[in-house]
C-alpha cells in the first residue's frame, strides 16, 4: 500500500485555495482545504486526467503579420500537450484571419477546435 500527499492550488476562482489530496495506491482516499465544490472537481479532474488550454501560433501568409494567434476552444488532455503543438507548428493559413475563426477543426482526434485570437489581415500592395 503507497500513501502519497499532495498540495494543489485551486485555479478555478480567484479565492486559490490551497488543497490537500490523499492517495493510496494511486486512488483518492481524501481531499481537503477547498472552499466550494468547483475547488473538490477541480481538484479530482486534475488527479484523474490533467487538461490545459494550449495557446500557440500558425503561420500566415499574404498578411500583415507573419503569425496568428491561435488557442484550444476547450482545454485537451495535458498529455497530449507536445503533440499538439507539434501538430499546430505544420500548419500555415492564409490571411485575411478574424478572431475566432476556425484555424483547425478536431485537433488530433480530441473533439476540439483550434481558433485565432488575432486578426492576420491582408497585405495590401502598395
Amino acid at each position: 500500500m503507497t500513501k502519497q500527499v499532495k498540495k494543489i492550488i485551486c485555479i478555478v476562482c480567484p479565492r486559490g485555495c490551497e488543497i490537500t489530496v490523499e492517495l493510496e495506491d494511486g486512488k483518492i482516499k481524501s481531499i481537503n482545504g477547498y472552499s466550494c465544490p468547483l475547488g473538490k472537481q477541480y481538484v479530482e479532474k486534475e488527479m484523474v486526467n490533467p487538461e490545459r488550454i494550449l495557446m500557440s501560433i500558425v503561420k500566415c501568409v499574404g498578411g500583415d503579420l507573419p503569425v496568428v494567434s491561435v488557442k484550444t476552444a476547450k482545454p485537451i488532455p495535458l498529455s497530449r500537450m507536445i503533440e499538439a503543438s507539434k501538430a499546430l507548428a505544420d500548419i500555415v493559413v492564409e490571411a485575411p484571419v478574424k478572431i475566432g475563426d476556425k484555424i483547425v477543426e478536431n485537433l488530433l482526434g480530441l473533439g476540439v477546435d483550434v481558433i485565432a485570437t488575432r486578426p492576420c489581415r491582408e497585405q495590401r500592395e502598395k
